[in-house]
């Protein structure tokens, strides 16, 4: 072996480690971004959340108490939002932008499928996010929406200094369901509208319990 294929060999191994050790792994052919993440709990033990159980309105930000949506997510991740942004700019793909509230224009972007990868009794497989919520009056899964590549408002740390870093690196949420926030990487097609009908639990049925250690994948759309 020559002196140049073991050193693009070191620098592949040293790479993926570092992929490894970051939680999040970027595949260029298959066109995905994958996060480590562990099912979130559904009630933070805090006086401030009163003992009860929010409806879902994130799919993934930071555990609690440094998440700013942990009591309304599906997964929970400990790596930066803004470094998932940076991967998937290595896809190919340029970030639009996000809304807050009731607006007469949704979010803006490329579109990115969300699936789960959860562990079975012989391996993993793959699910749509989507399936992995239901409406608990009806039973029905989320309806199929579409998943937006929005990258994140900057905002200041400190309102006495003109200083600005990446919004959703200070909140810790990755993916909102409804424009709740802006301070996050991608969003969905739905607004406010439908915030006040669509109400989500997760489905225990395909969700493995409280701690379980998952993949969060997210695929550009084709």
């Amino acid at each position: 072996m020559n002196r140049a294929s073991l050193l693009l060999i070191l620098a592949l191994s040293v790479t993926g480690r570092a992929a490894e050790k970051s939680g999040v792994v970027v595949d260029k052919e298959k066109r995905t971004v994958t996060i480590d993440a562990k099912v979130a709990p559904r009630k933070i033990n805090d006086p401030k959340y009163m003992n009860i159980i929010y409806p879902i309105e994130v799919i993934a930000c930071w555990a609690y108490p440094k998440g700013q949506k942990a009591h309304e997510t599906v997964v929970t991740i400990e790596v930066k939002p803004g470094e998932v942004h940076k991967a998937l700019e290595t896809l190919g793909l340029k970030p639009g932008k996000p809304v807050v509230g009731e607006v007469k224009e949704g979010a803006q972007g490329p579109a990115v499928n969300v699936s789960i990868e959860v562990p079975t009794s012989t391996g993993t497989r793959r699910v749509p996010i989507e399936k992995v919520l239901i409406d608990p009056r009806s039973g029905k899964s989320m309806p199929k929406v579409k998943w937006i590549f929005t990258g994140s408002v900057m905002k200041k740390p400190d309102p006495q200094k003109d200083e600005t870093v990446y919004g959703a690196d200070l909140t810790g949420t990755l993916i909102a369901i409804f424009p709740v926030t802006d301070q996050t990487v991608m969003q969905t097609s739905l607004t406010m509208k439908e915030e006040k009908y669509l109400k989500l639990e997760t489905d225990t049925k395909i969700l493995p319990k409280e701690g379980t250690p998952v993949k969060l994948v997210l695929e550009v759309a084709k």
